[in-house]
């Protein structure tokens, strides 16, 4: 018992360690924040070219979609950090949520598709038979329609887009993973940072959880069951 209080010590009181942890977490909920948001708006508008007509607009979408799905994200990241934004002067974390969210556009993109092709048919019908355009059509009736539909795969994507922040230590930034990282090389402790790395995202995540689920619990209050 006393060699896990050293070690706890050693590891996260001594020289304020949890410091780290705590604006590991910051930088992670930031980057993950931002990117889910980006994410969403490159994906509509992916989704809207894969769904579009015009062969101009699916090659774009099909093209983006394999290229991002075909890649590893450390690559992407890397890519637009030290190529793409190599000479722009922003904040370490804003570039790097921007490689998430075009990252995250892709698989966006096909779960705004899916949901919105889940929509009946006849739902369009009678939006442009009450005089509404295709664009009014959409965003009246089809979108939120499609949301109950979406809402759940979207909360996954999130969860998953928590979880691979941890790689943007390759760009110098300090995250969750990266201030475990830092503690194990300053304390040649393993063990312990490690563990209380994977605490701090299992700690995340439930409560993320929870938090999505209540929120698709009142998107669906209206459903007739």
């Amino acid at each position: 018992m006393d060699g896990f209080q050293d070690t706890f010590y050693k590891c996260f009181i001594k020289d304020d360690r949890y410091m780290m942890m705590l604006d590991g977490i910051g930088v992670t909920i930031k980057v993950a924040l931002l990117a889910a948001i980006l994410g969403i708006i490159i994906g509509f508008f992916i989704a809207l070219c894969n769904l579009s007509k015009k062969k101009f607009l699916n090659i774009i979408g099909k093209v983006y979609t394999d290229v991002i799905r075909g890649t590893p994200s450390v690559t992407q990241l890397m890519i637009v950090y030290f190529v793409i934004f190599a000479s722009v002067h922003w904040e370490k974390w804003i570039i790097a949520a921007i490689a998430f969210s075009i990252n995250s556009g892709a698989y966006v993109s096909e779960i705004i598709r899916a949901g919105i092709l889940s929509v009946d048919k006849g739902q369009t019908e009678a939006g442009r038979s009450l005089g509404l355009n295709a664009k009014q059509t959409m965003v009246n009736i089809v979108v939120p329609q499609a949301m109950k539909n979406i809402f759940p795969a979207l909360g996954n994507e999130f969860i998953t887009l928590v979880k691979e922040t941890a790689i943007v230590g390759y760009v110098g930034l300090v995250d969750i993973q990266k201030a475990g990282d830092f503690i194990k090389s300053a304390t040649y402790e393993a063990f312990m940072p490690l563990i209380g790395t994977a605490i701090i995202y299992f700690v995340l995540i439930k409560l993320l959880t929870i938090g999505l689920s209540k929120i698709e619990s009142g998107l669906r209050k209206s459903d007739a069951r």
